[in-house]
């Protein structure tokens, strides 16, 4: 042990300060408190930077330390996000075989549902945290995440700290599921292994998934395990997981479209059959999550359920970017919010340009099907999947923090780094949670997405790659 201190004083110095650093985020930090915040998020990641650069190759180490900072958390109540509370409540209804889609907390407080009244545990404190907007509205998360809210309120149905604890734990061992089968995929794309630390040692993961309880981890496990089977082409087992993924949150599916190159540059069959299979696969994608759907089936709840989904689209904005400009333009032009018109046109946008990715083909992507390079090509389908969601997010009304952990996931698998520095970013849309309520500010929104899209272009257009070989080589020692 002596022997180890004194060989890694250094490395053990950043985990110290890091250490200190989480827990001053975990235990002493209001959301309104933005300069400490940022200043925070800025010395972790910094940290975090030094932590990867010295200890290039030492898997268990790292794994280790992330796991650590995680466990900083553990029983304390998140500081920056109140969701954690709707979370609760859906769980303790479920875990009550009541269907958390049919009713509001709003219903239940105001004594306006019968068949709530005495059910949930400490249901004012649940209502007063999770606060009047989210709770009169109706539960949108899917079922497989409404089973793990279930699974808290099973162990600590009495107890909100309880819960809380429960829950962080099963996202936790998603991040672990996450470094494991990104570790393994990265190994079969020819990458080094150690990139997904570039995910999971990140702060903002760290704090915003573990810390703050949102399930976007997950998610991101099931899509990272079945892009591993996918890539072996299990696809059927890939399907489910990936439907399963759908069911914890619904992002996956905007995904389904981009598969159809990875299915038809199968060499070993015809075209026709392996058509077939897209279809079979998406069938399957499809067919899990509505099954995980049945058991809430309702007319009503397929009523409230479309209801809640459109508010996303057509009522709710925070932290847009693409959106802020129209909606700058409408009130010049028009004078009135269009966000109604936009939130219907905006998803129509998205779906046209994900089709553009399937079918576009530039000279390195027909290369590599002349080639026939399986990595290349999986490694292809991951750059549309990381482009696609990008997209979505730049023009859609609403782009929380959390929402970056997909592209931030994603990019560990290509070279594209523009998600790591939106995940720091995106931070600043924490500006606008002040002591008397919410307001953003919108030069400091316009500074996030000058950044992300400035660095996207460079590093798109402009870039060169053989700077980007240099300091991946800086960074981590290759490892073939």
């Amino acid at each position: 042990m002596l022997n180890f201190i004194k060989n890694n004083k250094t490395p053990l110095l950043l985990v110290i300060l890091s250490v200190v650093f989480y827990a001053t985020f975990a235990y002493d930090l209001n959301r309104s408190d933005f300069i400490k915040l940022i200043s925070l998020f800025g010395a972790l990641f910094f940290l975090s930077f030094k932590i990867l650069q010295i200890n290039q190759g030492r898997f268990w180490f790292l794994a280790v330390v992330g796991v650590l900072f995680r466990l900083i958390f553990i029983g304390v109540i998140p500081n920056l996000s109140q969701d954690f509370y709707r979370f609760i409540w859906d769980g303790r209804l479920v875990f009550q075989e009541i269907n958390p889609y049919l009713f509001t907390p709003e219903s239940a407080i105001n004594n306006l549902s019968t068949a709530l009244k005495g059910t949930v545990n400490q249901a004012q404190e649940l209502y007063s945290g999770m606060g009047s907007l989210n709770g009169s509205h109706y539960s949108n998360y899917p079922p497989v995440n409404q089973l793990f809210f279930a699974i808290a309120a099973l162990f600590a149905g009495k107890s909100i700290l309880g819960s809380v604890i429960v829950m962080r734990i099963t996202i936790i061992l998603a991040d672990i599921g996450i470094l494991y089968f990104g570790r393994k995929l990265l190994i079969k794309l020819n990458q080094n292994p150690n990139k997904i630390f570039w995910y999971f040692l990140n702060p903002f993961i760290i704090t915003e998934l573990t810390g703050n309880l949102h399930f976007e981890g997950m998610m991101l496990f099931f899509i990272v395990w079945s892009l591993y089977l996918l890539f072996k082409k299990k696809w059927i087992l890939s399907g489910i997981i990936l439907g399963i993924s759908v069911s914890v949150k619904l992002i996956p599916l905007l995904f389904l479209p981009l598969f159809f190159q990875w299915f038809m540059s199968w060499k070993e069959v015809s075209k026709t059959s392996n058509f077939l299979k897209l279809i079979t696969f998406h069938l399957i994608i499809v067919g899990t999550a509505l099954l995980a759907f049945l058991p809430f089936y309702s007319s009503q709840f397929v009523s409230n359920y479309i209801e809640t989904i459109g508010l996303w689209f057509q009522n709710f904005e925070f932290n847009a970017s693409v959106y802020y400009v129209i909606r700058w333009i409408g009130l010049k032009v028009i004078g009135w919010n269009i966000i109604e018109i936009v939130g219907k046109i905006l998803p129509v946008i998205v779906v046209l340009f994900l089709l553009t990715l399937i079918f576009y083909k530039s000279s390195s992507t027909v290369q590599i099907f002349k080639e026939n390079n399986k990595s290349k090509m999986f490694r292809q389908l991951i750059i549309t999947m990381l482009f696609g969601i990008s997209f979505y997010y730049l023009l859609a009304t609403t782009v929380h923090p959390w929402y970056i952990a997909t592209p931030l996931l994603l990019s560990i698998f290509t070279n594209y780094k523009f998600p790591i520095v939106w995940s720091f970013m995106v931070l600043f849309s924490y500006s606008a949670y002040k002591i008397t309520g919410c307001s953003e500010n919108l030069w400091l929104v316009a500074l996030e997405y000058v950044v992300v899209i400035g660095y996207f272009i460079w590093e798109v257009f402009l870039h060169d790659s053989s700077f980007e070989n240099k300091v991946n080589k800086r960074l981590f020692k290759s490892q073939s």
